[in-house]
């Protein structure tokens, strides 16, 4: 017997596929669970525009995801958190707070079900973190977690670079003149 199946069925087959069963497994298994329905007529047609819609639907998820991973391509986040002696924090970094960290600076909403955290960061230091948009868009974070006082070190050096490469770039002018 023709059958299409409502659900995914171990040796059986996947959702919405189309299988030739034995017809007591059939009438007496899969019809009263609800897990199968006969592959007739307006069954075949329900399953056409059902598969049609999934492919469109999957189509546009397909198509967001690739924009947000274009978005998310080679950036990283600053993550500041408070540390005790040493690298150990107190507390940790969780898939949320890296989600609510990427949509507030990037503008990308993700689910933190998809952020790839084995484990909740414990320490400081600079991790990459796998987010998975899409079933086949996967996209890797830097994610940097640091103290507030090596934060603004590192804003501190950041700003003596840019001032001696202003200064460079104005004596160099001037020596041009």
């Amino acid at each position: 017997m023709k059958i299409i199946l409502q659900r995914d069925i171990p040796k059986v087959g996947k959702n919405g596929e189309i299988v030739n069963v034995a017809d007591g497994y059939a009438r007496n298994y899969l019809f009263p669970r609800q897990y199968a329905v006969a592959a007739v007529g307006g069954a075949l047609r329900a399953l056409e525009t059902r598969l049609a819609l999934e492919k469109t639907r999957d189509g546009r998820q397909l198509d967001a995801a690739k924009a947000g991973a274009s978005k998310l391509e080679g950036k990283s986040l600053t993550i500041i958190a408070k540390a005790g002696t040493g690298t150990k924090l107190y507390g940790s970094i969780t898939a949320q707070d890296i989600t609510d960290r990427v949509k507030s600076d990037l503008g990308v909403t993700v689910d933190k079900r998809r952020v790839g955290l084995a484990d909740p960061i414990r320490s400081l230091g600079a991790y990459s973190v796998p987010v998975r948009l899409h079933s086949d868009v996967t996209v890797s974070i830097k994610v940097d977690v640091v103290t507030e006082e090596e934060l603004t070190r590192r804003k501190a050096a950041e700003a003596k670079a840019q001032a001696e490469a202003a200064a460079a770039a104005a004596a160099a002018a001037a020596d041009a003149e």
